[in-house]
Order: C-alpha cells, then sequence, then structure tokens
C-alpha cells in the first residue's frame, strides 16, 4: 500500500508545535493509514467516521474524514446505513450531528441530474460536448450518463460521459465476424474490466480496444468525472449483449486498490 501523505499538521502547527505536526502527518496518516493491506483505506475511514462519531465529535477533522470516506469508496447509501446502525450504539444525538454534516458531504445524486458545476468544471476540461442524458440506455447503467454525437456518417462516433461512480452493466459486442469496440478517453478519470482480470485505470488520452466476445465494462472513478469517445468497429452481424449490473460491492473491491495506489 502507499503511503498517504498529510500535511494537515505543519500547515497549521508546523511552527507552533512540530513534534504534534510530525506525529499527525508522518505517523498517524504515514505509517497507522498506510501500514498494511489488511484493512483498505475504505475500510479504516469507516472505523474512523464510527470512533469520531461515537464520541460525538462533528467538527471539521469528521468532516474531513467524511470527505475521505466519500473518495475512498464509501456510498452514500451505505454511510446512511454505517451511521444508522451506529446511533443504535453510539447514540441517537450524535447520530443525528452526524447526518447533517454526511448529508453535506455526499451529494443526493441518486435518480437525479447531477451537479451542475461539477458537470460544467467537467465540459470546460474537454474539446466534445456531453450532450444529453442517456436514457434509451439508462437501463444498462448504475449513475447518471450521458451521451453526445460526435460523428454519424460512415463509422459513428459517441462522446459518453459519466457521472462519478456511475458505470455501465458487463456487457459482450458480439460479431460472427470483425466486430467490438474502440474507447478514446477525453476526459476526467474512469476505469475498464474485462470479465476475470484486474481493472484497469484510464486517463485523457488513453485508449482500450475491445475485441468481439470479450465481456466486460467501464465507467467513472468514484470521485471523478469522465468521457470517453466510443467506436463501433465494423463487422459481420454485430449485436451488442447487456449483462448483469456492475454493483456497489463489485464496483469497489474493483477499483479500490488502482484509486489507493494513484493518490
Amino acid at each position: 500500500m502507499q503511503k498517504i501523505k498529510q500535511t494537515a499538521g505543519r500547515d497549521a502547527l508546523g511552527s507552533f508545535a512540530p513534534a504534534f505536526a510530525h506525529l499527525n502527518d508522518d505517523v498517524l496518516f504515514g505509517e497507522v493509514w498506510s501500514r498494511n493491506d489488511l484493512l483498505s483505506l475504505r475500510d479504516r475511514s469507516l472505523v474512523t467516521v464510527v470512533a469520531l462519531m461515537a464520541q460525538g465529535l462533528t467538527d471539521s477533522s469528521f468532516k474531513y474524514h467524511l470527505e475521505s470516506a466519500r473518495k475512498n469508496g464509501i456510498t452514500q447509501t451505505e454511510i446512511a446505513e454505517i451511521l444508522t446502525h451506529a446511533a443504535f450504539y453510539a447514540g441517537w444525538p450524535k447520530a443525528w450531528a452526524a447526518f447533517r454534516m454526511a448529508k453535506e458531504v455526499w451529494t443526493e445524486t441518486d435518480g437525479q441530474e447531477a451537479p451542475a458545476e461539477g458537470k460544467e468544471a467537467h465540459a470546460r476540461s474537454m474539446i466534445f460536448p456531453i450532450g444529453n442524458p442517456n436514457k434509451n440506455y439508462a437501463r444498462y447503467f448504475i449513475g447518471n450518463s450521458y451521451l453526445a454525437p460526435v460523428v454519424r456518417e460512415g463509422i459513428p462516433v459517441f462522446n459518453v460521459t459519466f457521472e462519478p461512480g456511475c458505470r455501465n452493466n458487463w456487457h459482450i459486442h458480439h460479431a460472427d465476424k470483425g466486430g467490438g469496440q474502440t474507447l478514446i478517453c477525453v476526459g476526467g478519470r474512469g476505469f475498464y474490466q474485462e470479465w476475470g482480470k484486474e481493472a484497469v485505470g484510464l486517463l485523457p488520452g488513453d485508449s482500450i480496444y475491445i475485441p468481439a466476445g470479450v465481456k466486460h465494462w467501464h465507467g467513472a472513478a468514484p470521485d471523478s468525472w469522465f468521457s470517453h469517445l466510443a467506436m463501433e468497429v465494423p463487422g459481420e452481424n454485430c449485436s451488442n449483449e447487456w449483462l448483469e449490473p456492475v454493483d456497489d460491492q463489485e464496483y469497489f473491491s474493483s477499483v479500490q486498490h488502482k484509486c489507493n495506489t494513484e493518490k
């Protein structure tokens, strides 16, 4: 596991309490949070959030750990269940205080449009448009996606945009001859995974060729918008078979290690 780099202690107390700053940045985060792979960052975030809530500590440090938990893959649905469960042991008033802050951190986007600010910032980072909500294929996605035609004639090209955490179902491109799909990443950060293999991180400029017959999925990182151009490779009797969704447990277990090593 790559060590977490933390500077909050030195930034706030470096000249006033250098020993404390060292223990906070180098020992607590640099060693305790990063000491082995027995617990993932997601697991450590969960333990920390519950421990702070149990003490009634809902200050700026608690918000920081909620934000870290979100970055480390804990979803809005999961944090709600975690705090509800902990309420019976830590106390109902403490849960109310924790929920108020958690609601600020987790943006409620299930079944709704994603926040305009993040969407607009992502749009400004690309030369291709985001387009409109991908309603025709929404049943094959977890989260909100958007579709923009770039080239309609010859070999059609579409810009597909995923909000943070959005991904499509496992699926297979079929063809009697040729076929498959090519993806070219144009914005944000995402992942591609073939059945039985580790997920591959994707950044602008990366490309993926998906041969016909390969079971796979692709989508955004938990904390980033993501866009790629999608081009169907010409072939004979081409079709697309949509399969089971990539649920939260499968998604986060697939991308968590990659997210941790990229930090």
